[in-house]
Formats: structure tokens, sequence, C-alpha cells
């Protein structure tokens, strides 16, 4: 069964853009359309929209050429808990994640968010090997 709709987690970073690319490739294949999350802790309103736009267009350069469907929003709070919340959508059928902060004694420690999304997620998760 394929993938119609796929929220992956984005921050920015060079290893969210990784898992980006690498759940662009499956939606390409899929015909899936992709959400892009992007939490924020940030009180401000102008640091917010500026955050999130410098992210979402990354996000965007990430996926340019790729042929998908691509839209993103920003939401605040704990990034696990707005990826949780974003999936709760019937629609979303995989989220994907990439797997930094799952190495060493700090993932027991601090929790990560491949992680937390991996105990409380309602669809598939696909974690990306992206360090």
């Amino acid at each position: 069964m394929p993938y119609k709709k796929i929220v992956v987690g984005i921050d920015g970073s060079d290893t969210s853009l990784a898992a980006l690319e690498y759940a662009a490739r499956l939606a390409a294949v899929e015909g899936a359309e992709i959400v892009g999350v992007y939490a924020h802790g940030i009180s401000d309103e102008a640091a917010v929209a500026q955050a999130a736009s410098e992210v979402i267009t990354r996000a965007e350069e990430a996926v340019t050429g790729l042929d998908v469907s691509f839209t993103a929003k920003s939401s605040p709070g704990d990034p696990a808990e707005v990826l949780i919340d974003s999936i709760e959508d019937p629609a979303t059928e995989l989220l994907v994640v990439g797997n930094k902060g799952m190495t060493g004694v700090s993932r027991f420690l601090l929790g990560s968010v491949p992680n937390k999304v991996s105990h409380h997620s309602p669809c598939d998760l696909l974690i990306v090997r992206t360090t």
C-alpha cells in the first residue's frame, strides 16, 4: 500500500534536510505529498517568522527538482510533541525524522525527538540515518 501523506520533522539543520530529501525521494516513487513540520520554542513573533522563513526556504530548496508536493508549517512547542500532534490526522501514514540525538548516553538522559516519537507515533515511522 503506497503512502499518500508523509510528515517530516524539519529544523533547518543539515541532518533534518537529509531526512527530508530521503522522504522526498520516497514520496516521488509513492506519489505522496510531504508536509514539513518545524517546531519552535521562540516567543518573539518577529523571531518566529524569521526563523520559520529560513527553515522553510532551506526545506523547499532541498526538495527542488524532486517532483513532489511539499508544504510546510511551523508550530510552537516541544519538537516531539508538535510532530505527534501533526500526525494525528488519519490521512498521515508516515512520519520521517533523522536519527540525530539517538547516540550515546544522552539519549537516555535527555530524550531525543526520534526516541520520543518512536513511542507515541500513531502511524508508521521512518528514522533516517543522517549522522
